[in-house]
């Protein structure tokens, strides 16, 4: 029997007011259950929102050392549940287990970040242009923010934006994504365990028009943070943009690796590899392009495909598999069609290109694929895939590489491979991305700098780092005159 799973609002766990339910299934083995949870609505949003507004009004008096210290004791928790934790995301999510452990220890990481900064939470002094008087800046609440997540990253994304929010003493809605709920479930648990108040944090399970909207269409949440695709992105900005809302927006990627052609082609192709095939190609910044100089493309091209075809699909918790299942369904069937599409195209397919739910026990399977005679303004060199497909492109130097590189509507994370440091910094400097990486796939992100991209990516905002602070705390300038007298800045000077 699968466990029933329920909602955390204002500290206490309740089902979905309609009653009605969802299943989470394994994606490598779709009849498995791993629970039952509740398919919320309007009404369970609006009571999240209320708990979280009441919550607000004393957190945001709790100093900010104090409310890093809860951030801290539940990144020891996830220390110490990690390998629990990692497990039930395989089965939920189906990334191989290393890379679950992963995305656990980059929560571990970010609380233990975000936890130091409560006893920074930095502000300003400046000097006032007037006698006796004192300019400050300093930090505020914003008050209810929603906290909308994806499923490849379960864990690791929204420990990005719940530790800021709460050591910045917002109120919390957190909408994970309905594949992944049950993660979600136990990060909220060890939150509550480390001692989160009643309300603060309010976990709100169910589908994006029915849980999600309400969360954009109810006045008193005063900001939106949400992960995944750009089409959802795009709404979510147009809908809670009108209603002057704070919206931080991390969306889609088409992210390139250029490999020039004094790279160490060894590196490459390990940095390929794992850029465009770990988690199944399932991340924004998987490395989903790959522009290399026509004197080593056929080299690395060759080399690649060998690897490629070694890779083992399966179940992730099994020893030895390289490449875990596609979240669902809808998702496999989308990555197949874009192998229709660059057949189409003109590109030639070198491996991969096969559902394999038959061969493993219907789970949602795709063979690791390369395209090469790729035109960068193919469908497959443009639109973001999120599967377990690269398409190769050859360039005749370094300025046609970056031009192609800077050529889609997207700007998260790109990479060059070179030898020559000239080149390397000149990359540095006319990438345009977010994240740019040397000698190194576009995937490998610390939580110690910002994370976001530019262009078609997002809005401007950015997660991780110094940034984090300043996303989820409002700026408040306060000047103190102790003159004992009216002045008039810009006149009594």
């Amino acid at each position: 029997m699968a466990e029933v799973y329920l909602n955390y609002i204002g500290g206490k766990w309740l089902p979905a007011q309609a009653d009605r339910t969802f299943e989470s299934r394994n994606p490598a083995h779709p009849s498995e259950v791993i629970g039952v949870f509740p398919r919320s609505a309007a009404p369970d949003v609006t009571a999240a929102v209320s708990a979280a507004e009441e919550a607000s009004r004393s957190w945001r008096l709790v100093p900010a050392p104090h409310r890093g210290d809860i951030i801290l004791r539940t990144a020891l928790l996830l220390e110490q549940r990690k390998e629990e934790i990692a497990r039930l995301m395989t089965r939920e999510m189906g990334k191989v287990l290393a890379e679950s452990r992963g995305d656990v220890q980059e929560a571990i990481d970010m609380g233990k970040y975000i936890a130091g900064e409560g006893r920074r939470f930095t502000g300003q002094t400046v000097p006032s242009e007037l006698r006796d008087k004192f300019a400050m800046l300093i930090r505020d609440s914003i008050g209810v923010v929603g906290l909308i997540t994806p499923w490849n990253f379960p864990l690791a994304i929204p420990s990005w934006k719940i530790f800021p929010a709460l050591l910045c003493g917002n109120g919390i809605v957190f909408k994970p994504a309905e594949d992944t709920p049950a993660v979600a479930t136990v990060f909220v648990r060890i939150l509550e365990e480390a001692g989160v108040p009643p309300g603060v944090l309010n976990l709100v399970h169910g589908y994006g028009p029915e849980a999600g909207q309400p969360l954009l269409n109810d006045p008193r949440v005063r900001m939106i943070s949400f992960t995944g695709s750009s089409e959802i992105g795009r709404l979510v900005a147009e809908q809670a943009g009108k209603a002057l809302k704070r919206v931080s927006l991390e969306l889609g990627g088409k992210n390139a690796i250029v490999v020039m052609e004094d790279a160490d082609l060894d590196l490459v192709i390990e940095g390929a590899l794992w850029g465009g095939f770990g988690t199944s190609g399932q991340r924004c910044t998987a490395s989903s392009r790959l522009i290399v100089q026509q004197s080593v493309a056929d080299k690395v091209t060759e080399a690649l495909v060998a690897r490629v075809r070694a890779l083992k699909v399966g179940d992730g918790l099994d020893a030895g598999t390289d490449v875990g299942p596609l979240i669902n369904r809808e998702q496999l069937e989308r990555v197949h069609s874009y192998t229709g599409v660059g057949t189409g195209e003109g590109a030639r397919l070198l491996t991969g290109g096969k559902v394999l739910s038959d061969e493993l026990d219907n789970g949602h399977f795709y063979s690791p694929t390369i395209f090469d005679r790729v035109d960068p303004t193919m469908r497959i060199a443009q639109e973001e895939i999120f599967g377990p497909t690269v398409a190769v492109m050859g360039v005749k130097d370094f300025d046609q590489a970056i031009d192609t590189a800077n050529g889609t509507q997207y700007g998260l994370s790109l990479s060059i491979y070179t030898k020559d440091i000239d080149r390397a910094f000149r990359a540095i400097r006319d990438l345009q991305s977010g994240l740019v990486y040397v000698n190194a796939p576009t995937i490998g992100a610390e939580i110690q700098l910002p994370f976001g991209g530019i262009k078609g990516t997002g809005n401007g905002h950015r997660e991780a780092g110094f940034s984090a602070i300043e996303q989820f705390s409002e700026l408040k300038s306060v000047y103190i005159d102790y003159s004992g007298r009216l002045q008039r800045a810009q006149i009594d000077v």
